[in-house]
């Protein structure tokens, strides 16, 4: 039932970035804001052209004042970014990183769940045998900004890239993955590598067996990340929550997104937990450039990292209807899908279906 009147407004930041980012945000806008007036309240957002062809034009990602912009907005959306002709490392640093960081998002958390009507990669899995999540810490770790590169062309040229590791930031991140372990099945898997990382990575064992005490109903698992990424191929029914450092969690959520079925179907959230910053949503699936303008991006990454952002402000009515009618398509084998789900729709005609369950 729609209500007569919104009961609040919320602000969000609309970076729709590059390639099949903006498509895809333009095309689920009308879908999310219908959701929004059936639950009571409504959003205005502000759109950023910000991104690889931002950069091209200006030399940067953002402008240098882009934090100050957006650090009074109630949540921030990401379509995708990225560009052939613009090193990864650019777009990264100069636009990514900066948000994560300057907003303290330091929760980065990524669902895995084999939907109804998907077909897994792997022989034998079906709907709901793959549900796990993952925490990632997202605002140190190895992607931290310390090092650099001397006597640049010649022989003896070095590289040095250091991780940093801090217990605030390893803390926090551990402690949010055994709450949401304590709140699911009360299982969770630390991802290391410490048996070759042994300062960082011990460190961060340490942390784990100090906050597990407060958490005795939580079953502690850990696993090296080479051991980790077999085991999400070979037995992923057995996992509940993962959590990671910053790179770890990057690379195994992208074997998490293959198993379940399609790096469209994966969103993401950039949370910071308080109220201090805004937090940031975006589909793991980037920019896509081989399929841009083609019209067959798959949106439903998006309007699930949309639920995820409902469900931050909590609009866990508007979350869980998003949620429920991208389950709804897909356990339906009569409706549309895009290629990348082995069918022949575009972006337009799968959001289309979308509308006409709500």
């Amino acid at each position: 039932m729609t209500s007569d009147k919104p009961s609040k407004t919320y602000d969000i930041e609309l970076i729709p970035g590059d390639g099949i980012g903006t498509e895809v945000v333009k095309a689920v806008m009308p879908l999310v804001r219908t959701v929004a007036d059936q639950h009571g309240f409504e959003f205005e957002t502000t759109r950023r052209d910000w991104g690889t062809e931002y950069y091209l034009n200006h030399g940067e990602m953002m402008p240098g004042d882009g934090l100050d912009r957006l650090t009074d907005a109630d949540s921030i959306f990401l379509g995708a970014v990225g560009h052939p002709d613009v090193p990864d490392h650019v777009t990264l640093h100069g636009l990514l990183l900066p948000i994560r960081k300057g907003f303290d998002q330091y929760v980065c958390k990524r669902p895995n769940v084999l939907f109804e009507g998907i077909e897994s990669p792997l022989r034998g899995y079906e709907s709901g045998d793959i549900d796990f999540v993952v925490y990632r810490e997202n605002t140190e770790g190895e992607y931290a900004d310390l090092g650099g590169r001397e006597h640049r062309g010649l022989a003896h040229e070095t590289a040095i890239q250091s991780a940093l590791f801090t217990r605030r930031g390893t803390e926090r991140i551990i402690r949010a993955a055994f709450e949401a372990a304590a709140e699911r099945e009360r299982h969770l898997t630390s991802i290391t590598k410490s048996n070759a990382q042994a300062y960082s990575m011990v460190f961060w064992d340490d942390i784990v067996a100090e906050v597990s005490e407060e958490y005795p109903g939580v079953t502690v698992e850990r696993l090296l990340v080479d051991a980790a990424s077999m085991d999400l191929i070979r037995r992923p029914h057995e996992f509940d929550v993962l959590v990671a450092s910053n790179l770890f969690g990057d690379i195994l959520t992208d074997i998490g997104a293959q198993i379940t079925g399609s790096m469209g179907l994966a969103p993401s959230g950039n949370i910071h937990p308080g109220d201090e910053y805004p937090s940031m949503f975006e589909p793991v699936h980037g920019s896509a450039p081989d399929i841009v303008g083609k019209g067959v991006a798959n949106p439903l990454a998006t309007v699930l990292s949309w639920s995820m952002l409902f469900e931050d402000l909590g609009e866990t009515d508007a979350a869980d209807a998003l949620w429920d009618v991208v389950t709804d398509q897909l356990a339906d084998d009569a409706a549309p899908r895009t290629p990348d789900l082995g069918g022949d729709a575009n972006t337009q005609t799968v959001v289309g279906d979308l509308s006409s369950r709500l």
